[in-house]
């Protein structure tokens, strides 16, 4: 892509209505814009870094053999009436988005989708054989935060992952929280994400098992009380819910003051919950399904929570520096970005076209600058969007022909190289 005719309004200034860190270089990279209290725009940037933390959480699920569905965001009030969440002691109506159509039907923009999966599942699944079973979606979901803030990281409409375990019995459904478990810490891992299962309750989505999965952040709202030995022990591809029953790790509301361990407390994100339902929403959405002797059962089901857009908040949060953003090379929106700093050098234009042509003939996204503007504004342009590898072309392109390749997380370590080492350096990195 080229920067001259990328949509990129980037900005100098820390908008004074961002109070944390993620919200404030979101802003200022260019790839958010309030709309309205808690909803925003998504720019080209944005929008690119949102589909590649999209990709990896799909990914992940595929490979957990979980399947991916779309559930309508607009849903009959009904449902919820059916479930209890809906004009009982139990309604969620505060934090719904309500309204009618034309024949007076009331409807709502869903917060989250249990009622409409038991509606799927309910009318499309019989037979045992067809379990387990696990569902997912990523869709934007609306729920009407009393005060949101702190830009993606609690606004009120959000992109967000949810899934949803069907099994015969408990123990069947605790394997597939299981893999859940698994796939989550995977696809954190993948955008350079820590994150800390802790036992948590269960809030408005209810049953009696949970887990929130928190990633340490002095900007947290949360705070969360471990054993620091966790933090090595996730990073195992063993690692799973009985490996997790070894440590101690829980939300604030679940913590014991008086426990006699050493355990560590940090602020931090949460960034998934995962929810152990047993028949909480099959039951009285009528959910049914025959076992192999022939009884019918009511399954148990589990939900798998991730928010997409907040990730992003969380990722920016844990990987910033006082320039701007260092984005992890998975989720980056480019993974090269190329400087030209002497546009008006026929030498530097050709070097700089054959280093993008070259790079984007092999798969790699690349933006290259070829505006105008000083090296200082591309330099910290550069910084600001935090694109992972820089190729900046410059005086040594036009005196000797080599180019300076550099990380954006460690830009002392420098080399200048030949345009051909330089492309390999990108190659390198990527593999």
């Amino acid at each position: 892509m080229f920067l001259s005719k990328y949509f990129l309004p980037t900005q100098k200034t820390i908008p004074t209505d961002a109070k944390i860190i993620s919200h404030q270089l979101m802003i200022r990279a260019g790839m958010i814009r309030q709309l309205t209290s808690g909803i925003y725009q998504w720019l080209p940037l944005g929008l690119k870094v949102l589909q590649n933390v999209s990709k990896i959480v799909r990914e992940e699920m595929d490979r957990s053999g979980a399947i991916e569905v779309l559930l309508p965001s607009i849903q009959p009030i009904s449902l919820w009436e059916q479930s209890g969440r809906f004009g009982t002691k139990s309604d969620m109506s505060s934090e719904m988005l309500l309204m009618k159509d034309r024949h007076d039907n009331q409807l709502i923009f869903a917060p989250t989708a249990e009622e409409a999966i038991c509606y799927m599942f309910n009318n499309n699944v019989q037979s045992y054989k067809n379990l387990p079973m696990t569902l997912y979606q990523i869709s934007w979901k609306f729920r009407d935060e009393i005060r949101p803030r702190y830009g993606v990281m609690r606004g009120r409409e959000f992109l967000m992952k949810d899934a949803y375990s069907f099994d015969l019995t408990e123990e069947d459904a605790l394997k597939s929280y299981d893999k859940m478990l698994k796939a989550y810490l995977k696809a954190y891992s993948r955008m350079g994400l820590t994150a800390i299962p802790v036992t948590a309750s269960s809030g408005d989505i209810g049953g009696n098992y949970s887990h929130e999965l928190h990633v340490i952040a002095n900007t947290g709202e949360s705070t969360i009380y471990y054993d620091e030995k966790i933090l090595e022990a996730t990073r195992s591809d063993d690692f799973n819910l009985k490996a997790l029953e070894v440590f101690y790790a829980r939300e604030s509301e679940k913590h014991d003051p008086t426990i006699g361990l050493e355990v560590a407390s940090s602020k931090s994100i949460e960034v998934g919950h995962l929810f152990y339902l047993d028949d909480k929403y099959s039951l009285p959405m009528g959910l049914k399904i025959q076992d192999k002797s022939g009884a019918v059962v009511v399954p148990k089901m589990g939900c798998y929570g991730a928010g997409v857009s907040r990730l992003i908040g969380a990722i920016v949060e844990c990987y910033h520096d006082e320039n701007g953003i260092v984005w992890p090379i998975e989720v980056a929106p480019f993974k090269c970005v190329i400087a030209n700093m002497l546009m008006d050098d026929e030498k530097c234009n050709s070097i700089a076209l054959d280093l993008y042509k070259n790079l984007t003939s092999k798969g790699i996204s690349v933006l290259y600058d070829d505006t105008n503007d000083s090296p200082g504004t591309k330099f910290g342009r550069m910084d600001l969007i935090g694109i992972p590898m820089q190729i900046i072309v410059g005086k040594s392109t036009k005196s000797d022909g080599t180019v300076e390749f550099r990380l954006r997380s460690n830009k002392k370590d420098s080399l200048h190289c030949s345009p051909a080492d330089a492309i390999a350096k990108v190659v390198e990195r990527l593999q």
